[in-house]
This record gives structure tokens, C-alpha cells and sequence, in this order.
């Protein structure tokens, strides 16, 4: 039965797919009758390529070309035969009907495959090949994998006599397993690619909300032909068109995404499409629509560069203004300062103020609910408050506010100093160069001309707030702390998250500050702050050094003294008297002053970026000790980012009577 079988197939075989060639074409017998045809389907048929690896099929017989005196598809199909049939003679019982089974599934597969091979599917061959030599390659290999399946059959017949007839079932069912995966796995792999390919492109052809896309490309397209002469000499034409943006104006709305837009969105498109193709059939001038287009194109671009500038101004406009709210939350509590009698006006625990074994805190600031946030969220974090004192030196005209609001809200067991900047008389012009800077005409006619805040590409520098020497107290600390050893500087603009008394006990190794750089951002490069085209500049430091930034920095005293940093500042600040060196404010003199003389802390001691980028990580954030809010958008502020605010607020105390009474609210 078997060998019944087989050659049915085979002969199955060359009749559907050699029998017509043969009639049809007379390229198959050419090949078939030069001997260097022979020989290579002989090299050919004795190797079997699978996954790129060649392996050789001991079971064909190896013949030369000189013994083939048949055409290749009768001796092939005769040496399949006597293959069979020596296979088959040893076969009886259970086991003919194992190999009945085996061969039943060969003879699926060689038809399976002959259809793939008269389709077309699964060729992964080049083009350029001759399609006969495909076909007829293709019909031998599976010739070749049902003679290599009768000798493993011949052999499994004997395996079953000596070991059993279970044993042999296993090993016949493993055997046909494994021929089955052979003969799909490249399929598969051919399925899967073109499955993912498909999908890949689909991905890419499916935009997201693609109806609004199409809304307002529409949009674009009516306000083109509003302006073509053609279109406008219509008015019945005008008038629908003027109708259609309206309506599609009004679907689109404040919608963001397609799922935001109305029921009739789809109605609203069909129409202004219908009215669109209209104006197509009015217009048909190319030329003018791409001229009109690229002309509405500019004018964009222009509005869009004059907003953003106009933007740019009105934000530090408003980062300068103070809010009614914080305009009258300081007034409120100077009025009840000036209510207490002089006993009542001062602190408690004074003899700390000077305590080089306690952890001190530097806060130079004007704004009272700012420093009321920096104090709070420090106490708050701190194993034993009664350590930690805070030195604050506020303006003249905040004097009284700040005092008020830490007497009437001790921060624990704290200690606070509240000092007015005025009371300096050491800091005056002829001690320091700022200052005299600072009061020159022409440094106020720079920053306060309306005439040159908006034309100015460095309008960030323009700050009122660096004409005030409260900015400028960073670089006295030494004078203005003469007994301390170690200052921790804090901005007003930050909030802390976690305790930092463990920046007192590190060791700075020999440096006067320690910050936290700032390399990965260009902007704190050094080349961004110094005008490397002076020769004092481009001497003395290098365009690419890594900068910091100040907000929370370390200082040892000691270091600074021993040093004379101090008069260092002072050098510099006299050469940039004409502000050639570097615009006005604090870090680029302060990049200058501490040049390698800076000690570089771990990064999740101080995150910057808080005030102008809503892109900082949200775990980034949870992980620092300190976070900043450096630039235009303070957290006290409406123009304030929103989603950082929190961090902010919560250690502000809305409830507090003087808020209320200034309607602060969150």
C-alpha cells in the first residue's frame, strides 16, 4: 500500500507540474540534455539549505553525470521507488500501520506544497532566476524529503523489532514532529514578517485625531480661496464659504483631541468639503493658489515671531510686579509690628545667633511668604530643631513684616534672625564696586528704558531685582557671619524636602562652596554667562567648563577668609565695569569667583528648573533634598507652573488670618 502510495505522488508530481512544461516549452529539454544541466542539479540535489546552513543528504546516492542515461525525472522517481520499496518490505502488523499514517501525512505535505509551488507562495527567490529551474529544484527537494523519510521509516521498522513497539510509536511521532516544524518554519517566518510589516504600516497611515487635522486643514484651504480673485468675484460662493468656516469654527471649539468633538462634526466636514470642491472648479489656477499659500505661510511665521516676543515681555513683566495678595499681606503685618512695645519686638534665644557648633542658614530676601516657606519646609524635615538657626536680612521696607510673621509663627524651637540690609554700614560704595555700579545713571537707564526692554534679546538680565544689593549679599558672607565656620545659603525660591544637616559634617577638601553642576544643561555652560571674545575671558577660563547654579550652597567660611575671596569679587566686579565681561546678576561674577574652587555635591541634593521647565521628572523631583524654581514662574505667582505648585503650597498655612484678610489663596 505504501509503495502504492508513493509513487502516486510522485507521479502526481510530474504530471501536474513537469508534464506541462515539458509540452509548453522547449527551454526544459534543453536543459534536461546538456550534461552541465546534469551535473548541477546532481551538486544541487545533494545538499539541502536550511536556515543558511548546508547539510548533506547521505541518503541520495551520489552518481555521476555519465550514469544518468534517463531523463532526471524518471531516474529520480525510479530510485524513489526501490527507495520504498525496500522500506516498505519489512513492515507488517501495528507497524505497517504506523507507517501508513507517516506516509499518508508525506503524501499532504508533497500536495501542499506542490499547490504553494504552482501558486507562487512562499518563492523567496530572486526574480532573475529562471522560473522552470525553480519549479523543477523545488519538485525534487520534495522528492528528496519523502526518500530521506522512507529510509528513517526503514530503519524505525527494525528499531521496533528490537526494542519495543512503544518505543517506536514515541520515536515516530518525535520524528514526524520534527518534519513538520522543518517544513513550516520558514513560512512561519515569512507569515510574521509580513504580518508585522502590515501592521507597521498601518501605524503609520492611522494619525491621531486625524478629524481635527482635517477640520483645520479645511479651514486653511477657505481662507485661501477668500483671498483669490476668482473665487472672491463669486458672492454667492462667498457667502456659503463664510458660512462653513463659521460652523467649523464652531465645532472645533477648544477641542483637542476627536473624541472632544460634537456629534455633527462629521455633517460639519462632508459640507465644507462639498463647498471646497466648488471653489476648486471656480479656481483651477495652481500657480496663484501655491504663491497665495506660501505669502499666508510667511505671515504666520512673522505673527508667531512677534508674539513669542511680546510673551517673552509681558512674562517678565509679571514676574516683576508683586500681586495685590503679597502687596498687602507685608503691610498688614507691619502695622501690627509697630503695635508691640520694644520687648516684644525680639526674638528669643539670641545667644545662638553666633554658635559655630550649630547649623546655620543664610536667607537674603524681600519676600515674607517666600521665606516662610523656605523655613518651614527646612524645620520640618530636621531630626532636632533647637540646632538650626536661620539668618534672614530683608530690605528696610520689609523689615517690619518679616518680624512680625516669625514672632507670631516661631518655626519649633528655631532660632531666627531677622537683620536689616540697611544697618550695614561697612557695605557701602566705597567698599564695593557693585554698588557703585548699581547706582550709576547709566545701570538705571538700562534696566528701567521701556524703549529698550522689548528690543532687547537679553531681556532676562533686565531685572530690576540685580539693581538691588540684596541680590549681591551672597559674596559677604564672611563679613556679615564673622564668627561662623559654615553657612548654608538658601534662595527664596526653593523648598526643601529632606534633612540637611549632613552638608555641615562634608568634607569640602580644601574648596569654598559647595554646589551642585550643571553640565548636561547648555545654558549653565560657562559660554553662555562670559563673553569669550574679551581675552580676560578666554585667558583665564574655558568655554565649556561645568557650571552651577546658586540656590542651595554650602560655604566654609574659614576657606573664604584664608582665601580673600572677597577681594577676588571685588577684582573682577572693577574690570566688568562697562559690562563687556558679562550682562548683570550674580552667577556669572560667581562662576568667576569660585573658578576650581568649587566642591561638586550629588545631584539630588538641589534640582533646578521648577520656574520655567514643566519637563522636569516627577521622581526626580521626590528624590531631591532641595528643589528650585528658578526663573520667571514662581510658585507664588499665577503665571506659576501648575503641576509644581503643590510642592510649593503645602507649607503655606491658607488659613492664617493675615492671608485671608489679603484674599492669598491656593
Amino acid at each position: 500500500m505504501k509503495i502504492k502510495l508513493r509513487k502516486s505522488v510522485i507521479f502526481l508530481l510530474s504530471v501536474t507540474v513537469l508534464a506541462p512544461i515539458v509540452l509548453y516549452t522547449d527551454t526544459l529539454g534543453a536543459y534536461l540534455a546538456s550534461s552541465s544541466s546534469r551535473n548541477e542539479f546532481v551538486e544541487d540535489v545533494s545538499t539541502f539549505t536550511f536556515t543558511g546552513e548546508v547539510r548533506p543528504l547521505n541518503v541520495l546516492p551520489q552518481e555521476s553525470s555519465t550514469t544518468l542515461k534517463e531523463p532526471l525525472g524518471v531516474v529520480y522517481s525510479e530510485n524513489l521507488a526501490d527507495s520504498s520499496s525496500d522500506g516498505s518490505s519489512a513492515s507488517s502488523g501495528e507497524n505497517a500501520h504506523i507507517n501508513r499514517q507517516l506516509a499518508e501525512e508525506s503524501a499532504e505535505d508533497g500536495i501542499s506544497i506542490l499547490s504553494n509551488l504552482t501558486s507562487g507562495g512562499g518563492n523567496n527567490q530572486s526574480l532573475d532566476e529562471n522560473p522552470i529551474r525553480r519549479v523543477t529544484d523545488q519538485v525534487h527537494e520534495v522528492a528528496l524529503a519523502t526518500n530521506e523519510e522512507s529510509s528513517r521509516e526503514a530503519e524505525l521498522t527494525k528499531n521496533v523489532r528490537e526494542v519495543g513497539q512503544n518505543d517506536a510509536k514515541k520515536e515516530v511521532r518525535s520524528h514526524r514532529s520534527k518534519a513538520k516544524s522543518e517544513k513550516t518554519f520558514v513560512k512561519d517566518i515569512s507569515r510574521e514578517q509580513v504580518s508585522a510589516r502590515t501592521e507597521k504600516q498601518n501605524e503609520q497611515i492611522i494619525l491621531p485625531d486625524a478629524r481635527i487635522r482635517q477640520l483645520k486643514d479645511q479651514l486653511i484651504q477657505a481662507k485661501l480661496y477668500l483671498t483669490l480673485s476668482a473665487t472672491r468675484n463669486n458672492p454667492h460662493f462667498v457667502r456659503e464659504l463664510r458660512l462653513r468656516i463659521k460652523e467649523v469654527l464652531r465645532v472645533l471649539g477648544e477641542a483637542t483631541k476627536d473624541s472632544e468633538l460634537p456629534r455633527n462634526a462629521l455633517d460639519r466636514l462632508k459640507a465644507m468639503e462639498q463647498t471646497l470642491s466648488k471653489g476648486k472648479q471656480i479656481e483651477d489656477d495652481c500657480a496663484a493658489s501655491v504663491k497665495k499659500l506660501r505669502a499666508m505661510l510667511h505671515s504666520a511665521e512673522e505673527q508667531l515671531r512677534v508674539h513669542r516676543k511680546q510673551n517673552l515681555f509681558l512674562t517678565h513683566l509679571t514676574a516683576k510686579t508683586v500681586p495685590k495678595g503679597l502687596h498687602c499681606f507685608p503691610l498688614r503685618l507691619s502695622s501690627e509690628y509697630f503695635m508691640l512695645n520694644t520687648s516684644q519686638q525680639q526674638f528669643p534665644n539670641k545667644e545662638n545667633i553666633e554658635d559655630p557648633k550649630l547649623y546655620h542658614y543664610a536667607l537674603f530676601s524681600d519676600n515674607v511668604l517666600a521665606a516662610a516657606v523656605v523655613v518651614n519646609s527646612t524645620i520640618t524635615h530636621t531630626k532636632d530643631a533647637s540646632k538650626h538657626v536661620f539668618h534672614i536680612v530683608t530690605d528696610r521696607l520689609n523689615f517690619a513684616a518679616m518680624t512680625m510673621w516669625f514672632l507670631a509663627n516661631p518655626p519649633g524651637k528655631a532660632t531666627i534672625q531677622v537683620q536689616n540690609v540697611e544697618e550695614f554700614t561697612w557695605l557701602n560704595s566705597s567698599y564695593s564696586p557693585v554698588l557703585r555700579q548699581l547706582g550709576s545713571p547709566s545701570m538705571i537707564d538700562y534696566y528701567f528704558k521701556g524703549r529698550h526692554a522689548e528690543s532687547d534679546a537679553n531681556i532676562k538680565f533686565r531685572n530690576p531685582k540685580y539693581l538691588s544689593i540684596m541680590n549681591h549679599l551672597r559674596f559677604y558672607l564672611p563679613e556679615i557671619f564673622p564668627k561662623l565656620e559654615k553657612v548654608l545659603f538658601l534662595d527664596d525660591d526653593i523648598v526643601v524636602q529632606r534633612d540637611l544637616t549632613g552638608l555641615w559634617s562634608l568634607n569640602l577638601k580644601g574648596k569654598v562652596i559647595g554646589v551642585v553642576e550643571t553640565c548636561g544643561e547648555s545654558f549653565h555652560r560657562f559660554d553662555r554667562y562670559l563673553n569669550f571674545s574679551n581675552p580676560l575671558i578666554s585667558k583665564n577660563f574655558s568655554p565649556r567648563a561645568c557650571g552651577w547654579a546658586f540656590g542651595m550652597n554650602i560655604f566654609d567660611l574659614n576657606e573664604w577668609r584664608k582665601q580673600n575671596i572677597t577681594e577676588l569679587y571685588h577684582k573682577w566686579q572693577n574690570l566688568n565695569h562697562d559690562r563687556l565681561l558679562w550682562k548683570l546678576g550674580t552667577l556669572p561674577p560667581g562662576l568667576i569667583t569660585f573658578w576650581n574652587r568649587s566642591f561638586a555635591l550629588e545631584r539630588s541634593w538641589h534640582v533646578l528648573g521648577l520656574g520655567y521647565n514643566p519637563n522636569v521628572g516627577q521622581k526626580e523631583i521626590e528624590r531631591a533634598a532641595v528643589i528650585h524654581y528658578n526663573g520667571n514662574l514662581k510658585p507664588w505667582l499665577e503665571i506659576g507652573i501648575p503641576k509644581f505648585r503643590n510642592y510649593w503650597m503645602k507649607y503655606v498655612d491658607y488659613d492664617h488670618a493675615y492671608l485671608r484678610e489679603c484674599n492669598i489663596t491656593p
